[in-house]
């Protein structure tokens, strides 16, 4: 599907088209075509800051009388790897994602990791161009329409449940870094640390950064409760 296709499609009155095409543009794609060629990463820096301020914004004022954590626990679920990916189907976005040949032949533009990652970047790219607006539409028609959705009951968060476990303790917050990348484009492993103070807590892997840092969260907790 072309995006301006997709663009008009979803009522989007974009102005730079270049921004959307970065959006849905996997590295793997523009590794193969080279020239200096942006893919989605830095616009999906901005969308995910995009999603935690207005799902925040949305659940506060939804929510009166629900404490902190559980309103960290709620959005967590929201803007998980498995949901935005559900998003980003429910929006039909896989068939716009450019990937390279690799990528392309394993099903990238159905798998989880590359799907939330677009939906992130669609939302920055919607943001930069179009603004607050626009974002809320997106965002009524995906995010808010399933903030009560009870299969989300059934997604174990390991990275609120630590977070949550380290604040009640001594009111500290964890960091997550990524420790290695490797393998081959469409197929990544990643290595992440979990720590607090500088003091590694755990280290887990996965196939996208978001699992990596829930299996770190996982091996944490499992040490805690030894």
């Amino acid at each position: 599907m072309e995006i301006s296709v997709l663009l008009n499609k979803l009522g989007i009155p974009y102005k730079d088209i270049h921004l959307y095409v970065e959006a849905f543009t996997h590295p793997s794609y523009s590794n193969e075509r080279g020239h200096g060629m942006h893919d989605y990463e830095r616009l999906e820096f901005l969308g995910d800051a995009v999603l935690q301020y207005y799902v925040s914004v949305y659940l506060f004022d939804l929510y009166k009388d629900i404490p902190e954590g559980q309103l960290t626990t709620l959005r967590s679920k929201l803007v998980r790897e498995e949901s935005l990916a559900r998003f980003a189907r429910e929006l039909d976005l896989g068939p716009c994602i450019l990937l390279g040949t690799g990528e392309k032949n394993s099903g990238g533009d159905n798998r989880d990791s590359v799907l939330a990652n677009v939906f992130e970047a669609f939302m920055g790219a919607i943001n930069l161009d179009c603004g607050q607006v626009e974002v809320l539409k997106i965002l009524d028609r995906t995010i808010y329409s399933h903030v009560t959705d009870i299969h989300y009951d059934n997604i174990t968060d390991y990275k609120t449940t630590l977070q949550e476990l380290v604040q009640a303790d001594s009111r500290k917050t964890v960091n997550y870094q990524l420790l290695s990348c490797i393998g081959p484009s469409n197929a990544p492993v990643f290595n992440v640390a979990v720590k607090m103070d500088e003091m590694i807590l755990g280290e887990g892997t996965g196939t996208s950064k978001k699992k990596a840092e829930q299996q770190a969260a996982k091996s944490a907790l499992e040490k805690m409760a030894r």
